[in-house]
């Protein structure tokens, strides 16, 4: 009996032991990455461009021919000095997953120089069939205020509107 105890204790310690010295996972998200949310539908057929205020080619995938379609995706990265720039990206549903159709950084946000607090979608129903996307950004000016919400509106027509929510 006692021979059994020192036997599974010493399983458990070596067990222990192993899993504190495994090496971390390497990180899948940035840790500067803070809040983000994947919300909206879009399609097109394949000859449309990515989103309207889209950078240069560059940082955008060639778009495949024929009909595409995916979702949008809205996250707030942090800076240095713990303002954060908000950038959206349309992600293209693909034969072998999503894959990144472009990405813009809303300037109108990032030009407050905001801490972001929180990014949410209209609604927690998942990806909507309904073409568009809104979502709302809870950010502070000033870090000892109260957050104010900004509204990122895309239509069905791929224009993006961002402005502050009116309640």
């Amino acid at each position: 009996m006692v021979m059994r105890r020192i036997l599974m204790t010493t399983m458990f310690l070596v067990g222990c032991s192993a899993a504190i010295a495994a090496p971390a996972q390497d990180a899948i998200l940035p840790a500067s990455v803070i809040f983000a949310t994947s919300t909206g539908y879009w399609e097109d057929d394949g000859n449309a461009p990515d989103i309207e205020r889209a950078p240069s080619a560059a940082e955008n995938v060639s778009a495949p021919q024929g009909k595409r379609h995916g979702y949008y995706k809205l996250f707030a990265v942090r800076q240095p000095d713990r303002t954060s720039k908000v950038y959206l990206q349309q992600i293209a549903q693909t034969e072998s997953g999503p894959a990144i159709a472009s990405t813009v950084e809303l300037q109108e946000i990032s030009d407050l120089k905001p801490y972001v607090t929180d990014i949410r979608p209209e609604n927690s129903s998942g990806i909507s069939k309904q073409p568009g996307l809104f979502a709302t950004i809870y950010l502070k000016t000033d870090p000892a205020a109260e957050p104010d919400g900004w509204t990122v509106l895309i239509d069905e027509f791929g224009d993006i509107t961002v402005e502050k929510a009116t309640n």
